[in-house]
């Protein structure tokens, strides 16, 4: 497997793997490289492309709960997404960041931070359809 792929792989779960992957595609620009369901229609693998990263995503199980979902139950998660920040997440460098925070915010993603130019460089911050938390830094 290793042909074609870079040394770390993030791989995140989703409840709704294959809304998940068409969102992403949509909001973030990744390219599916992969979608494999079972037969009940649930996400068993996929991959997205970022630029030279690859994602991989599934559905673990019908009762997982994603990050938004979550939190409905966690008093500590509820508290910590009041914090914009980016701890437990994934960061992608993109060529524009004003045209990928227009094309996320268009497309649903909650912004937790507008574009801003900091010691790190030029960003934003961003959850995606579930709540998983991802910051955007230009090339």
């Amino acid at each position: 497997m290793a042909a074609n792929y870079p040394d770390v792989i993030p791989m995140i779960a989703y409840e709704d793997g294959p809304k998940a992957m068409d969102w992403l595609s949509s909001a973030f620009g990744f390219t599916e490289r992969a979608r494999m369901l079972d037969n009940g229609g649930r996400l068993s693998h996929g991959e997205m492309q970022a630029g030279d990263g690859v994602i991989m995503l599934a559905t673990p199980t019908p009762d997982y709960q994603a990050p938004r979902h979550h939190r409905e139950s966690c008093e500590p998660a509820r508290k910590w997404s009041t914090v914009p920040y980016v701890v437990d997440g994934l960061l992608v460098y993109v060529d524009d960041v004003d045209a990928h925070f227009a094309r996320a915010k268009q497309h649903g993603a909650t912004i937790l931070s507008g574009v801003e130019t900091n010691q790190n460089g030029k960003l934003y911050r961003a959850e995606d359809l579930e709540g998983h938390r991802w910051m955007f830094m230009q090339r």
